[in-house]
């Protein structure tokens, strides 16, 4: 290969410590023209997360002129590199198959299965996507003009009778016989009384607007989505879970828990003031966690932590740290692909890139 510069060498021990191979397979039944390996396509995704690329074409310019990183993908020096569209398809398979996201679980069963980890922290970070926000429901279009024609036919029909508007609910008790509706359910009660899956299927995923406060306190929108992360105290993300913009990041508190309890066994769940809530309180102590979240006083007087609650509280900051290093290392914010599963797709090549190079920070 020749001289191997400490990108590529951190390529090579990032493809040996995730051994994504193992996870794809061979669909070619001897009949028609053989596909390309799926495995070297999957080595240049991560090594695509790992070198910084933005695009599939920088990839293929980069595998073309660079016979080093050729070879560690796996592709022969002998013959012609897959052209781009052979790249979206495998892409596609990939994210559909959620190929990532099952290697980074395996990742992280097989090295901090068996460890105790101390505080997972949890939070959210914007992801700005190149696609057309969703509509919300609006209002009814208004129906088109008549044509001259059919104006005398309009005139002798009745028109419909205006809807009758919902009587306000009253205040106080209800009278005798009145029947009222039901109250609203807040959504991490509904989903405190669902499965796993329903609790999954209810988080929306479509790239809309949100809005949010930055730490200068100052308001910022993007178009997009949002990625909820938990973080062990040693950086290494533990799950991940990608929803749409708008969505609060409570929601995403109580999925991403149950699918860290399944991973990996932590002591203290760490949250800022977001994540303020009693329902989450007593979800965190029904798993045998400790939960530190940041009191919201909404208006009222705002509770401290202890001082011991306050020092654990600082470690809050490794999430803040892996969200800008995915962002700013490992493609978070060079998204160029459209919808929420590709989106997600993308997303956990760089999740997996960072869990490596944070294990191998672990091992040294």
């Amino acid at each position: 290969m020749g001289a191997l510069t400490p990108k590529l060498e951190k390529v090579i021990h990032t493809l040996e410590w995730v051994r994504i191979e193992e996870f794809t397979a061979s669909t070619w039944c001897r009949v028609g023209r053989p596909p390309c390996e799926r495995a070297w396509l999957a080595n240049a995704f991560v090594a695509k997360a790992v070198l910084g690329l933005t695009t599939t074409v920088g990839l293929i310019e980069r595998l073309t002129v660079d016979r080093a990183l050729r070879r560690i993908c796996g592709f022969p020096l002998c013959r012609k590199l897959p052209s781009e569209a052979t790249f979206s398809r495998a892409f596609d398979e990939f994210a559909a198959a959620r190929l990532a996201e099952r290697v980074h679980e395996a990742l992280i069963k097989e090295h901090l299965g068996d460890e105790l980890i101390g505080h997972l922290s949890r939070d959210g970070t914007a992801i700005e996507a190149r696609e057309r926000p969703a509509h919300t429901r609006g209002a009814a279009a208004t129906p088109a003009p008549a044509a001259q024609s059919s104006l005398s036919i309009e005139e002798e029909t009745a028109a419909p009778t205006p809807p009758v508007p919902a009587k306000k609910r009253g205040r106080g008790r209800p009278r005798r016989g009145e029947v009222r509706a039901p109250a609203k359910v807040s959504p991490i009660q509904r989903q405190r009384q669902q499965r796993l899956a329903q609790r999954l299927e209810d988080i929306p995923t479509v790239c809309d607007r949100g809005t949010k406060c930055n730490a200068q306190g100052y308001k910022v929108s993007w178009n997009g989505y949002k990625l909820h992360l938990d973080t062990a105290d040693c950086g290494v993300p533990i799950a991940a879970l990608l929803s749409s913009a708008s969505m609060h990041d409570s929601r995403a508190a109580i999925p991403l828990s149950l699918i860290s309890a399944q991973r990996v066994t932590n002591l203290y769940d760490v949250m800022d003031a977001a994540y303020c809530s009693f329902a989450l309180h007593e979800h965190c102590r029904s798993l045998g966690h400790v939960p530190l979240i940041d009191h919201n006083p909404r208006g009222g007087m705002k509770e401290e932590f202890e001082p011991a609650d306050a020092i654990r509280y600082n470690e809050r900051t490794v999430a803040e740290r892996s969200n800008a290093r995915l962002k700013d290392e490992f493609g978070g914010n060079t998204v160029r692909v459209k919808g929420g599963t590709k989106v997600m797709g993308h997303l956990m090549f760089g999740v997996l890139a960072l869990s490596a190079d944070q294990l191998m920070r672990l091992r040294q």
